[in-house]
């Protein structure tokens, strides 16, 4: 459960050495595919300007303390630049954590006849990052329905990244992928049956008000009905398929009328993915529907600093005195530690709303054939 920390402590080590004179430090986590990211402010004297003047690198591990003896890592990453302020003596480093390193490798290996773990294992030990992964079995060729002994990348691998590549197999297991300190995560996506917190922006019954302010945002074209198609076709058998999942919304109906008096419609979405297998097709188009609809109610939430949050836990909303009194995925946290002004931070969180939404197949056999799109 959240807490105001009354007396956080910061520190930063720069190659496992304090920085002296920290000023502020601002870290987002998110849940995007993407880099956590960092930026500070410290101040700086004029021998320190200049040797970070000169500095190739610095691998940077900003720390935060409660009222115990403890210090907790919040990110670990390399500084991508900095900014020397002569009048003001202070200096910003801006930077990202150790995903960095994947971003940045292209590859042009076939990986041939590995599973999505085992590449997965394989690039993390060669960045030094400790593999937290659940194993696949799976060769990655029978994705696009090639032979088991087929390479993993073709042609265009010189535009592939590490980190792309890990993001496009974690995607075809149904897996998420993502670093934190030292460690390469690939696993299932969460499903934690419980919200780690209940946020309020008022006193009930249930518990004190714990948070500064919130947002509600509600996208009323994702509250339709919505109906994801995915197109593809076998290379090998020269015919082409399409996959279809719907989320229909209680109470709608294609034929509704709405508040404002216009007609409700379908959402449709359509993605072309080639050499896909019937199944990898549904499997896509039902991903594709549950990450389109979690956008459909978004919360921004300013509360008090606390280490307990992570984006892809669940929250629960209370007394807002609306129907978006309900459970999110959080998106995005971004703290703030400043020695002068305290401890905040500022959450995101979405989901579609709760229970108002069941996920099908477009028809019995869940999708069509036929010889063309």
């Amino acid at each position: 459960m959240p807490h105001d920390l009354r007396h956080p402590r910061l520190r930063v080590l720069a190659d496992g050495f304090e920085l002296p004179g920290v000023i502020f430090a601002e870290i987002v986590s998110n849940n995007h595919y993407a880099a956590d990211r960092f930026r500070l402010q410290l101040e700086v004297r004029p021998v320190a300007a200049a040797q970070w003047s000169v500095t190739d690198s610095a691998l940077l591990d900003i720390q935060v303390a409660t009222d115990g003896p403890n210090w907790i890592s919040l990110i670990t990453g390399d500084v991508d630049q900095l900014r020397l302020d002569t009048r003001s003596h202070t200096m910003s480093l801006e930077g990202r954590d150790l995903t960095a390193g994947l971003i940045e490798t292209r590859t042009q290996e076939t990986f041939a006849n590995q599973t999505s773990s085992e590449i997965a294992t394989t690039i993390a030990a060669r960045h030094g990052l400790t593999a937290d992964v659940t194993r696949t079995m799976t060769p990655v060729g029978a994705y696009w329905q090639l032979e088991h002994d087929r390479i993993t990348l073709g042609s265009f691998s010189r535009a592939i990244t590490e980190w792309d590549l890990l993001v496009t197999l974690a995607q075809h297991e149904g897996y998420d992928v993502w670093v934190f300190g030292s460690t390469l995560f690939f696993r299932l996506a969460s499903s934690l049956p419980v919200a780690a917190a209940t946020l309020r922006p008022v006193a009930t019954l249930s518990g004190p008000a714990n948070i500064i302010s919130m947002q509600l945002e509600r996208a009323l074209t994702l509250a339709r009905d919505i109906e994801v198609v995915v197109k593809s076709w076998n290379s090998r058998q020269a015919n082409a398929f399409a996959q279809t999942a719907r989320a229909r919304r209680e109470g709608s109906s294609s034929h509704a009328v709405g508040v404002a008096g216009a007609r409700s419609r379908i959402q449709r979405y359509v993605y072309v993915v080639p050499n896909l297998t019937p199944d990898a097709a549904l499997k896509l188009a039902q991903m594709r529907l549950a990450e389109l609809t979690r956008h459909e109610r978004v919360v921004e939430i300013e509360m008090p600093g606390e280490l307990t949050l992570a984006p892809r836990q669940k929250i629960r909303v209370e007394a807002t005195g609306t129907s978006f009194d309900q459970e999110y995925w959080i998106d995005e946290i971004t703290r703030r530690i400043d020695v002068k002004h305290g401890f905040t931070q500022h959450l995101r969180a979405r989901n579609a709303t709760v229970g108002s939404q069941s996920t099908t197949p477009a028809d019995p056999i869940g999708g069509q054939t036929w010889n063309g799109f």
